[in-house]
C-alpha cells in the first residue's frame, strides 16, 4: 500500500474548541481535515457551511476535504472554494449535470471527487473519469456520524480499484479512493486491502478523548495498513 492518508471527520469533534481540534488532530498524524457539509435536505441533518471552513481555515495547512451532502452543489462550490477547500466531492444524485458539476470545481482552484453512496451504482463514473481526483465511497448511509460499517461495500471498494487501476494503465493518472463511514483500526486493513488509499474516521478517532488518544488512535490505523504490505 504506497499511500494510507487518514482524514479525521471533524463532525465527531468538540464544536465549541474545533479550531483547537483541528490543530490537535493535525499534530497527532492526520494527513487531511475532512469537512461534512449536510443541507437537512439531501440527508436528514444539518451541520456546517463556508464560514466554518474560513474559520478553521487558519488553524492548518493541511488539505481540507469537503463533503457535500447538499442539494443542489452548484451554486454553493464558489463559496467553498474561496473559504479555503483543497479537495471538494459531491453525490451523484446531488447534480443533473455531473461533469459540469465536476469542471466548476477545478475551475476554482480545487480537486475534484464523486460520492456514491452505499447503493449508488458506480456506472455514474463511465465518462467523467478525466475529471475525478478522488472518488468517495460511503460504507454507510450519509448523514450521521457514529454508523457501522456495511460490509458489502468492500465488493464495490474493489470494483473500484479495478477502475482506477485500468484507468491509471491508460493514462499514467492515479485517481484517489477515499472511504467514509465506521472506519477504525480493527477493520481500516481490510478497506485498504480492498483498494482504498484514503480513510475518513470520525468518532474512532475523537472519541479517544485528546491529543496524545488521536496521536494512539492515528498511529494505530497507519500500522495496521502497513502491516498488509
Amino acid at each position: 500500500m504506497s499511500q494510507c492518508r487518514i482524514a479525521p471527520s471533524i463532525l465527531s469533534a468538540d464544536f465549541a474548541r474545533l479550531g483547537e481540534e483541528v490543530r490537535d488532530v493535525i499534530d497527532a498524524g492526520a494527513d487531511w481535515i475532512h469537512f461534512d457539509v449536510m443541507d437537512n435536505h439531501f440527508v436528514p441533518n444539518l451541520t456546517v457551511g463556508p464560514l466554518v471552513l474560513q474559520a478553521i481555515r487558519p488553524h492548518t495547512k493541511a488539505p481540507i476535504d469537503v463533503h457535500l451532502m447538499v442539494e443542489p452543489v452548484d451554486a454553493i462550490v464558489p463559496a467553498f472554494a474561496k473559504a479555503g477547500a483543497d479537495i471538494i466531492t459531491f453525490h451523484c444524485e446531488a447534480t443533473r449535470h455531473i461533469d459540469r458539476t465536476l469542471q466548476l470545481i477545478r475551475d476554482h482552484g480545487c480537486k475534484s471527487g464523486l460520492v456514491f453512496s452505499p447503493a449508488t451504482p458506480l456506472s455514474y463514473l463511465d465518462h467523467v473519469m478525466d475529471k475525478i481526483d478522488v472518488i468517495l465511497l460511503m460504507s454507510v448511509n450519509p448523514g450521521f456520524g457514529g454508523q457501522s460499517f456495511i460490509e458489502s461495500s468492500l465488493d464495490k471498494i474493489r470494483a473500484v480499484r479495478e477502475r482506477c487501476d485500468r484507468y491509471f494503465e491508460e493514462t499514467g493518472r492515479r485517481i484517489m479512493i477515499e472511504v467514509d463511514g465506521g472506519i477504525k483500526p480493527s477493520n481500516i486493513a481490510e478497506v485498504a486491502k480492498a483498494g482504498a488509499d484514503t480513510f475518513v474516521a470520525g468518532s474512532a478517532v475523537f472519541g479517544a478523548g485528546d491529543k496524545a488518544g488521536y496521536a494512539r488512535v492515528i498511529a494505530d490505523m497507519r500500522a495496521q495498513v502497513e502491516a498488509i504490505d
